[in-house]
């Protein structure tokens, strides 16, 4: 039985609309389109494939939370795929196999009922392991060499783009506080709340304008970011702003609702500005050493048993991987890929 008020062809036509605004103004027209495309592909495809599902029986809610994780993860990895470097011939079969992995995973994860942070978490694992797989099987095929294959690993959009808004949020917190205390201070009000809690004053947001709030409307598109991202990964964000900013985006966080209250055009501009704002290149430094270092670590906190259930869907492969780390050697997959499946166990601790 069909999904009964999800036009997903609509909605994909919406995302992808959406897109084009985000898309980084260095890319070329070809470039601008790869991205606009594979978003609204696989968004079509994907919604067209709940649609019609007659054995999962999502709702309309369910459908368009996973053809929206997909559009937003294809966009971003193709962001990502274009500016690696990686030639364009290998990019579609790259995205096939993230397209396919998200479709897998958010379907098993919200079918079994998982929250909703368990099952971006999930996705978001894959999506990076996928990614990264794919990568070093160029490489293993003498498609790419190592220098390329490190540059296409360490390409992250959606990371990119909130560290740069952390880092203004900290230096307009050192202005501020620069100027006040060249300004005399006045005597603080007695209805004044002294608590040293972050206090937020109520908001509307109904039709706010760029022009109008502009920082406020920033730190309200970054809570949106947010809600799509695993719990772990918001907190080391926002510990990363002042305490004024993060208490505004975490108030924002909890709002219900909160797309439909900020306006849609401005928050795309927003990003689009954020966006134009990140560096061109993003550098990681990842070895093999420091991937070792981070395992053994993590054993101590973890115990064997436990890393086995947190593998236990986890290819042969990726448990010898980490078993033979613990034991201080190196088993033959890339640092990034390593990396990946450390994090993925950093975060399970």
């Amino acid at each position: 039985m069909a999904i009964e008020g999800f036009d997903y062809k609509g909605f994909a036509q919406n995302l992808a609309q959406q897109a084009l605004e985000l898309i980084p103004p260095e890319f070329n027209e070809n470039q601008r389109n790869y991205v606009a495309n594979t978003l609204l592909n696989f968004s079509t495809v994907a919604g067209e494939a709940l649609y019609n599902d007659n054995q999962l029986n999502f709702n309309v809610d369910q459908a368009v939370m996973i053809t929206q994780i997909i559009a937003e993860w294809s966009f971003h990895k193709s962001v990502d795929l274009i500016k690696s470097g990686i030639p364009q011939q290998y990019w579609d079969p790259i995205m096939q196999k993230i397209a396919f992995t998200i479709f897998e995973i958010a379907k098993n994860a919200f079918h079994q009922g998982l929250p909703q942070d368990q099952c971006l978490q999930l996705i978001e694992h894959h999506v990076k392991k996928t990614y990264l797989d794919c990568i070093s099987e160029l490489k293993e095929k003498n498609l790419i060499d190592e220098g390329l294959m490190e540059q296409a690993a360490s390409q992250s959009n959606i990371d990119a783009m909130v560290q740069q808004q952390a880092e203004i949020s900290q230096e307009q917190q050192v202005q501020n506080t620069q100027v006040q205390q060249s300004v005399p201070q006045k005597p603080v009000s007695q209805n004044v709340n002294n608590s040293s809690n972050v206090t937020v004053p109520d908001m509307n947001l109904d039709g706010l304008k760029i022009g109008s709030e502009p920082k406020i409307l920033k730190l309200a598109t970054l809570a949106m970011l947010f809600q799509k991202l695993q719990q772990d990964r918001v907190q080391t964000y926002l510990n990363k702003f002042n305490p004024d900013d993060s208490g505004i985006i975490i108030k924002f966080m909890g709002m219900p609702n909160l797309d439909t209250k900020v306006d849609a055009g401005a928050a795309i501009k927003c990003l689009h500005e954020i966006e134009s704002q990140l560096p061109k290149n993003t550098e990681r430094t990842i070895n093999k050493i420091s991937v070792l270092e981070k395992l053994q670590n993590i054993s101590q906190f973890m115990t064997k048993t436990k890393i086995e259930q947190t593998l236990r869907l986890e290819r042969q492969r990726v448990k010898r991987f980490v078993f033979t780390a613990m034991e201080g050697e190196y088993y033959n997959l890339p640092p990034y890929v390593g990396n990946v499946i450390a994090q993925h166990l950093e975060d399970s601790v």
